[in-house]
């Protein structure tokens, strides 16, 4: 990558990070734009807006106003490099794995979004390398949820003992990665299932299960056939959070919701249970009625009672089929083979349980819509293909040290947090509105007062999306937050106001920023950017 690797640099742990700054993180995802991209900008203005301790430094109101007055509109900021550019790749390590010398310990979990990289560095470093994820959200896993936590801090201790004192305490001894392998009913709080290890990754003891996605269903034998498919604009209400944080409410719920404004192809009842550890990948020819298009496909456990669950997505913008960075239009009515990658999961289906793969044109509020609503047109049969676990082997336990950690800082709770989430549809209007609620706490931690320092934090954030189910122009998205903290003679709070919608050919990013000191406001920015669409 250029840049000098540092002698003092022996060993690194990585815990739920990306070696794509572009492709997979809170940006952008199979070059469409997550509309995470304007949560994590709003957070950032109220973050960043915080001032320094007076209790730390003299000059703490000078050096905040300054920070004020310099802020950035870093929603706007990110939106302008729609593309795969040297922004993104800077800082993005799979430009040049060959550029990490050093060992790497890198952890994730499912829950998460950012776990995709995990088995990315085990396949593309050339050093010795581990990789860990459990059932996880964006959590060190000594915290764990879902659970089961385990004791992280002690794998860590071996790893920087290993590496850093040379000791010979068999951290290397553990397979190239350990994943959780979820099974049985789904539960948010703890994850049915067990870890496994794979000795190398990619694992020779993983098989490409080719499944025919036909006009009969997943597996099914069917003639050649083409299938159009226009899903309304909301599909995607089932989502959940595109990052889970441990917080409520924030993974997908019963895909049905979703499954109905989708084409769906189904399996047969499975006769035996099948293990997958790995990234699931649909090979198809698609064609689309407008030059710009968004397909999501979602591989679902349906139960025989008929609860869906999503297992694993993956999105793309059709115009990024061949790259990233060199997106090009599509030709209206001209058939493309495209390949999506959906998510790395390990998971599995039982005896009896059917598989879906689930197929739309749109994925809101997760991702932005395209200018038009686009036709797509599916070409019969496709290819799915499944990472299937070997069904009998000797494997070893794995096994961890229970979970250990610090206390905690001391501290009151002065609020409990409240965490809502809510989905309505107006059948008059054809408008769906999705809307999330934080209180006292942006993860539903509530607002609390470090006892030591006498320092009080409070966040509260609401978010409201709504779209018309035909009109992908009519996408609006607003967040308002309120921050505060402090403590007696001195409080700060910062409040902040972002909405952003589109026409057909720019992007329209506005905010508000008030800051206030004991009650009084000593700062107001206005932000406003009209920004161009790029294939986007």
């Amino acid at each position: 990558m250029g840049e000098p690797r540092p002698p003092a640099l022996k060993a690194v742990i990585t815990v739920c990070s990306t070696d794509d700054r572009y492709a997979d993180d809170i940006h952008y995802i199979g070059g469409t734009l997550l509309n995470d991209n304007l949560w994590w900008g709003a957070i950032m203005l109220a973050y960043q807006a915080r001032p320094p301790d007076p209790d730390l430094r003299e000059d703490w109101r000078r050096v905040w106003l300054d920070r004020l007055d310099a802020m950035p509109f870093w929603p706007a900021l990110w939106l302008k490099h729609q593309r795969r550019d040297a922004y993104w790749r800077h800082g993005s390590v799979c430009e040049d794995f060959s550029a990490i010398q050093c060992p790497v310990f890198a952890v994730g979990g499912w829950a998460d979004a950012y776990t995709n990289s995990v088995p990315r560095l085990l396949a593309g470093l050339h050093v010795p390398r581990l990789g860990l994820i459990g059932p996880w959200a964006h959590l060190y896993p000594q915290d764990g949820r879902p659970g089961p936590a385990i004791g992280f801090l002690q794998e860590a201790v071996r790893w920087w003992d290993h590496w850093l004192k040379g000791r010979d305490n068999g951290v290397m001894d553990a397979p190239m990665l350990r994943a959780f392998i979820e099974e049985g009913p789904e539960n948010r709080e703890t994850a049915p299932g067990r870890f496994v290890g794979e000795a190398q990754w990619p694992s020779s003891d993983i098989a490409r299960r080719v499944m025919a996605v036909s006009a009969a269903g997943l597996g099914l034998p069917a003639p050649p056939a083409t299938l159009d498919i226009c899903s309304p604009t909301w599909t995607g209400a089932a989502v959940g959070e595109w990052m889970g944080t441990g917080a409520p409410h924030e993974a997908p719920w019963d895909q049905r919701l979703d499954d109905g404004f989708s084409s769906c192809f189904d399996s047969a009842a499975l006769e035996s249970r099948t293990e997958i550890l790995g990234a699931p990948e649909l090979e198809i020819e698609i064609a689309s009625d407008r030059p710009v298009a968004q397909i999501c496909v979602r591989l679902c456990d349906v139960s025989p009672a008929g609860a869906s669950r999503r297992v694993s997505y993956g999105v793309l913008n059709l115009t990024h089929r061949d790259s990233h960075s060199e997106p090009e239009a599509l030709t209206p009515g001209v058939f493309y083979r495209v390949r999506i990658k959906l998510n790395d999961c390990g998971y599995v289906f039982a005896a009896g349980q059917r598989l879906r793969l689930a197929i739309s044109s749109a994925y809101w509020p997760l991702i932005w819509p395209t200018p038009e609503r686009a036709t797509l047109s599916l070409r019969l049969p496709a290819t799915l293909t499944l990472p299937v676990r070997a069904a009998a082997r000797a494997e070893l336990e794995i096994a961890f040290a229970p979970r250990e950690t610090a206390a905690e800082a001391a501290k009151t709770s002065l609020r409990k947090g409240r965490v809502e989430r809510r989905v309505s549809f107006d059948l008059g209007a054809n408008m769906s509105r999705y809307e999330t609620i934080a209180e006292g706490g942006l993860f539903g931690e509530g607002a609390y007062r470090f006892d030591e320092i006498g320092t009080e934090i409070a966040h509260d954030l609401t978010r409201r999306f709504a779209i018309a189910g035909d009109d992908p122009l009519s996408a609006r998205y607003e967040l308002a937050q309120r921050y505060e903290m402090g403590r007696e003679g001195w409080r700060i709070r910062i409040e902040t106001h972002v909405e952003m919608r589109a026409t057909a050919t720019h992007f329209l990013v506005e905010a508000k920023l008030d800051a206030f000191e004991n009650g009084a406001l000593i700062r107001s920015r206005v932000f406003s950017e009209t920004i161009a669409r790029d294939l986007l």
